[in-house]
């Protein structure tokens, strides 16, 4: 099994558009002015967003068609939604549209922080992973290594 390359440029804000584009148009939805909007506060934020931050980064976006509009984003495989032991899901795009990291979770405040580990680690935590897959006889399509412990705000 190969071991999946996390090398990809990250798509420009033109590239995110044409991809979302083509993952809601698989699924017989329009990228609407709403959507492109939410698109772009998730590009816009600092890691991933709960529905408040997101509406700070633009406040013209209706909360209600937020949710509604992350829910099918979500669905076509644009929008990750990560859950912490807080009360508010966190969104950004999918890393098929951006590159890959992973998360830093506060399991105090449930803030959520990006990372990225170099290439070489990366490929060494790629070929573990794949190695205890093969053993279960599982297909890896990818990994996300979240690490759970305390911010710098909580400690």
């Amino acid at each position: 099994m190969t071991a999946p390359t996390h090398e990809q440029e990250p798509a420009s804000g033109t590239d995110i558009d044409d991809e979302v584009l083509g993952l809601l148009r698989r699924a017989d939805q329009r990228y609407t002015t709403g959507r492109r909007k939410l698109v772009a506060a998730l590009q816009e934020g600092d890691g991933p967003l709960t529905i408040n931050q997101i509406l700070d980064v633009d406040d013209t976006l209706a909360q209600s068609s937020v949710y509604r509009n992350l829910m099918i984003l979500e669905q076509v495989g644009a929008v990750v939604r990560i859950v912490t032991r807080d009360e508010f899901a966190r969104y950004e795009l999918a890393e098929r549209l951006t590159e890959h990291h992973h998360h830093l979770i506060c399991t105090s405040c449930g803030d959520v922080a990006d990372f990225a580990l170099d290439d070489r680690v990366e490929a060494t935590l790629d070929r573990a992973l794949h190695k205890a897959a093969d053993t279960a006889g599982f297909a890896v399509d990818g990994h996300r290594l979240d690490l759970l412990g305390t911010c710098g705000s909580c400690d």
